[in-house]
């Protein structure tokens, strides 16, 4: 990779490999790529807003591979502040010099002065690297703020203080990608709307049959016949709406790893198959197994139905 790049402790990007065995294609998948590509090289933020689940954080990891850039990597947190984003004063440097020229004269000089250190949207801007910031939603607005002026009129705000001027030109190569839940309620913050203005938003939905199927068998290793009925019965789960939380193409995942581990097949006799349905689809239920109200029977009545 041409360019200098410096090594920074507090924000040391991540070099992504553009060709990805595990990463499926198929057209939705490709669709989507091929869009966020064209809004990143067009100048504008990205933004990849859906439900937990439906590959937010894959897509973006790949999509920012294909740019051929270093990644910095941000996990939104309630903690964080905007120095967490830009960078500040961490620590000390001291100078010290003693002159004993004239031997029976001593002379010493001291000089202290605070370290700056820049932090990861600092590094992004003066490098052109990718910025990814996976659920910044989950950041205080105000810590966000900073991202304003970067977004619309490429230029930094930098703390004053600094030795170097307060403002940065961000880097030519910069581009950043943004994803966030919707649905979540605990834990997140409402995106200031001059933020959103500033980016392009592809919204995610659950992945359509094709595609999870694919993904379960990359994923699980399970015959393409197997996984079409892993599917199938979480899809139909999903349907019901008898759940507290969504089973995803993870739900998906997670049957198809432990049946294919377990060396057991999807078939309605099969005891560890329905033991793992259950288990897994009735994940975060409230204790005794699915919720509102709904028994086990609707798990067994899809796999009767799938598995015959």
């Amino acid at each position: 990779m041409a360019g200098n790049f410096a090594p920074l402790a507090e924000a040391t990007p991540i070099i992504v490999e553009r060709e990805q065995p595990g990463f499926v294609q198929t057209p939705y998948i490709s669709d989507v790529v091929k869009r966020a590509l064209m809004y990143i090289r067009s100048g504008y933020p990205l933004h990849f807003r859906g439900p937990a689940g439906t590959g937010k954080t894959t897509l973006a990891l790949y999509v920012a591979a294909q740019l051929g850039r270093p990644v910095i990597l941000i996990h939104g947190d309630e903690e964080f502040s905007t120095s967490d984003l830009v960078g500040g004063e961490y620590g000390y440097r001291m100078k010290k010099t003693v002159d004993n020229f004239i031997h029976t004269v001593l002379k010493t000089e001291e000089d202290v002065k605070r370290t700056w250190v820049d932090n990861r949207v600092t590094v992004a801007c003066r490098y052109g690297f990718t910025l990814l910031y996976d659920e910044f939603t989950r950041s205080r607005p105000e810590a966000n703020n900073v991202l304003l002026s970067v977004l619309g009129e490429g230029i930094l705000d930098l703390p004053s203080g600094r030795e170097e001027d307060n403002h940065l030109r961000v880097h030519p190569d910069f581009s950043a990608i943004f994803t966030s839940n919707p649905e979540e309620y605990a834990g997140i913050h409402k995106a200031q709307d001059a933020l959103r203005d500033r980016m392009i938003a592809i919204n995610l939905g659950y992945y359509d049959r094709a595609t999870e199927i694919a993904i379960t068998r990359a994923k699980s290793g399970v015959s393409p016949a197997d996984a079409e009925r892993i599917v199938d019965i979480v899809r139909d789960f999903r349907e019901t709406g008898d759940y507290e939380f969504t089973p995803t193409v993870r739900a998906c995942i997670a049957i198809a790893k432990v049946l294919n581990m377990a060396g057991a097949r999807p078939m309605a006799g099969d005891e560890i198959f329905t033991r793992i349905c259950l288990d897994v689809l009735g994940s975060g239920a409230d204790g005794s197994g699915l919720t509102k109200g709904t028994s086990n029977e609707t798990v067994f009545r899809l796999i009767k139905k799938r598995c015959v």
